[in-house]
């Protein structure tokens, strides 16, 4: 299990089998949980009385801490950007394959927030965690421009095997208009017509905000009175929707600092001869799944070393999830096999039979790997 600060005085726990929940401190010094990222009691509890002495007690039943081996580490980035690293292996001296997190769009520090830096560990295998630049105790300019990003997550790979040694076995990394509304129950031409909106949002965003205001505002003007209007959100248009073209530069200016939105990752794809896991969920709306499956799965047949898993009813953060009243998407805990699924590939490079629900997908064919040969995985990536 791992326990770590969530949001405001709450506590987070996760356990590998995917389960979690927060917990909230109560007056007379005991913990309490609430189910997933609901408001939810679920019926666990937690008391840390000794904490300091490495124990704690979750449903009556005494833990100690895992001890870990940990580096801190600066190292350099593109362009010489000084980006603040931790490596955490487990305790021994045997080699152990080592996992690269590569966090999302989030600007908060990777260092603090990631607990896959503890919960691979306790399942033997490492983990390299860094702040990206711009974030937490890096350096360098916050960007979302995906080259720059990857000679950063180059430069965290390198760092990650300088500093694990012979301890290094083997070493790899770690992804909605049209879906969501149909998941509202909209016809087709009501979908077109949010594509519309969508469409003419995307190119103000993609222009930097100098242009594209006209059509959009056109559009929104066309079709603000129609029933199927108020469901209209998307990964960019539901921040711009309700604000005129000044507010909305204002605003938003600084929201997609070098984001490029025509690459294209297939030639870079077809290239690939490093195997590589590509685990999606199903219901994801921030980055939807299906134009990235039929992608991954043409590149299987094509011959490519690449294992696809889709997990049913699991969102952009492999979570489950429940419908509240209103609409809104509340998660429960982590798709089932999810973790474990990570942990087996990073070991093994391959897959058992069974993770959950999971739907999965591998290679045209299987031939032997080099033990030192990396592995990627990836997780919610759009195309």
């Amino acid at each position: 299990m791992d326990i770590a600060q969530s949001e405001g005085k709450t506590l987070r726990w996760r356990k590998f089998d995917g389960t979690t929940g927060v917990l909230h401190k109560k007056q007379d010094g005991s913990w309490t949980s609430t189910l997933g990222w609901t408001d939810r009691p679920d019926g666990h509890s937690a008391s840390f009385t000794r904490c300091a002495k490495g124990e704690i007690e979750f449903d009556g039943k005494k833990a100690d801490r895992i001890p870990f081996d940990v580096t801190d580490t600066i190292f350099e980035g593109r362009g010489g950007v000084k980006l603040a690293g931790r490596l955490v292996l487990p305790k021994g001296s045997d080699p152990v394959p080592i996992v690269v997190l590569i966090h999302g769009a989030e600007k908060e520090s990777a260092r603090e927030s990631y607990a896959l830096q503890r919960l691979l560990p306790a399942e033997n295998v490492g983990a390299f965690v860094y702040d990206k630049r711009g974030t937490g105790g890096s350096e360098g300019k916050y960007t979302q421009d995906f080259d720059t990003l990857a000679d950063d997550a180059v430069a965290a790979m390198r760092e990650a095997r300088r500093i694990a040694g012979m301890r290094c076995a083997k070493i790899g990394y770690q992804e909605e208009v049209a879906l969501e509304m149909r998941l509202k129950g909209h016809s087709q031409e009501e979908i077109a017509k949010a594509l519309e909106v969508a469409s003419a949002a995307e190119a103000v965003f993609e222009s930097g905000f100098t242009k594209g205001f006209e059509r959009f505002d056109a559009l929104r003007a066309k079709y603000r009175n129609e029933p199927w209007y108020k469901d209209l959100h998307g990964n960019y248009t539901h921040f711009i929707l309700p604000y005129t073209a000044a507010e909305a530069r204002e605003k938003f200016k600084d929201s997609l600092p070098g984001t490029p939105f025509r690459y294209d990752p297939m030639p870079t794809l077809r290239d690939v001869q490093t195997p590589q896991l590509w685990i999606l969920g199903e219901d994801d709306l921030e980055a939807p799944s299906a134009e990235t499956s039929r992608r991954i799965k043409t590149l299987i047949v094509e011959g490519k070393p690449i294992t696809l898993a889709l997990f049913p009813g699991a969102e952009h953060g492999m979570t489950e999830y429940e419908v509240a009243p209103d609409g809104e998407r509340l998660s429960t805990r982590y798709a089932p096999g999810y973790f474990a699924m990570m942990r087996d590939f990073a070991q093994n490079g391959e897959l058992s039979d069974s993770y959950g629900s999971s739907v999965v997908v591998r290679p045209a064919c299987h031939s032997e790997r080099s033990a030192v040969e990396e592995s990627l995985v990836m997780e919610n990536a759009p195309f």
